[in-house]
């Protein structure tokens, strides 16, 4: 089944890999699903029914006009979840995609899905604001958004090294990653790419998480330089009930690629038994727990 049909008819390109329970993978902007192909492999090897799909507009999916808004792509989601008969899905979100999950599970009452991941995701709202003092300004998307329409070809490369923490030192991942990213952006078009700028940038997903009822785990770097984790990870841990947040240390953005192992690790252990692993207490810096109270807000760092 490599392409399911949408409800206003696009056509979505999906891939399946292995059986069992399944495994819903939403990647991020501007990419497509085979940035999701590590993981994938791994819980497919492990037992599990791993499903990825090219979101609309980008990779290898169609490219309408419209449907580029939040419910829509939430409502996309569901149709290949319906497609797919993927009943008792564990749904993981990285970075726009997160708030396809969030949406979803408010929009169809969390229907077919038994736990959610959020991976370096855009939840609860990356705009500056009274409520999100931690946020992104909104000139800056303003300027990223010229950028693209300028010369996206020529805007990618950077856009990539602070994705993935490329730094004069820092090198946590290949040149050849790099490289990869970019062609895959280019894949996408110049109109859904623009369009799921300003839906990820301005949609406030507050009501969303708040109505989240499921076990959650989300795993978020603190040195996100695209999605700050103050303004997202950390207010999302603080408004999902029961959740788990593991911080990664200095880690980037693009953490499939650069934190790979790590992420594969919590990701298995999150969808096999509920939890990821305490740290070593010798080693308090590279993972930080939060547990929430059934109370909303109401978190306890351990």
């Amino acid at each position: 089944m490599p392409f399911i049909t949408a409800e206003d008819g696009t056509e979505l390109y999906v891939k399946e890999w292995g059986s069992g329970r399944p495994v819903v993978l939403l990647h991020g902007w501007p990419l497509s699903s085979d940035t999701f192909d590590d993981l994938a492999l791994a819980l497919a090897d492990a037992g599990f029914r791993a499903i990825a799909y090219d979101r609309r507009g980008f990779g290898r999916s169609g490219q309408p006009w419209g449907g580029y808004d939040y419910d829509t792509l939430a409502d996309d989601l569901g149709a290949v979840l319906d497609a797919t008969g993927a009943d008792g899905a564990t749904l993981v979100g990285f970075s726009m995609g997160g708030g396809e999950v969030a949406r979803y599970l408010r929009r169809r009452q969390g229907t077919r899905v038994d736990r959610a991941v959020f991976i370096s995701a855009v939840v609860p709202g990356m705009m500056k604001s009274a409520a999100n003092p931690e946020g992104v300004p909104p000139d800056v998307f303003d300027e990223m958004a010229a950028a693209i329409e300028r010369d996206r070809a020529a805007f990618w490369p950077k856009f990539f090294r602070d994705f993935y923490g490329m730094g004069m030192i820092s090198q946590p991942v290949s040149d050849e990653v790099i490289s990869w990213s970019c062609a895959i952006a280019m894949q996408a078009g110049l109109h859904p790419t623009l369009a799921c700028a300003r839906a990820f940038a301005t949609t406030d997903f507050s009501a969303d998480v708040a109505a989240i009822s499921v076990p959650t785990l989300i795993l978020h770097g603190t040195a996100d330089k695209t999605v700050p984790i103050a303004a997202t990870g950390r207010r999302a841990a603080a408004a999902i009930a029961g959740s788990q947040l593991v911080e990664y240390d200095t880690a980037p953005h693009g953490l499939l690629a650069s934190h790979k192992a790590q992420v594969i690790a919590d990701v298995l252990a999150f969808v096999t038994d509920g939890r990821v692993a305490t740290p070593a207490s010798d080693e308090p810096e590279q993972v930080i727990q939060t547990v929430l109270d059934p109370v909303p807000g109401q978190a306890t760092l351990i």
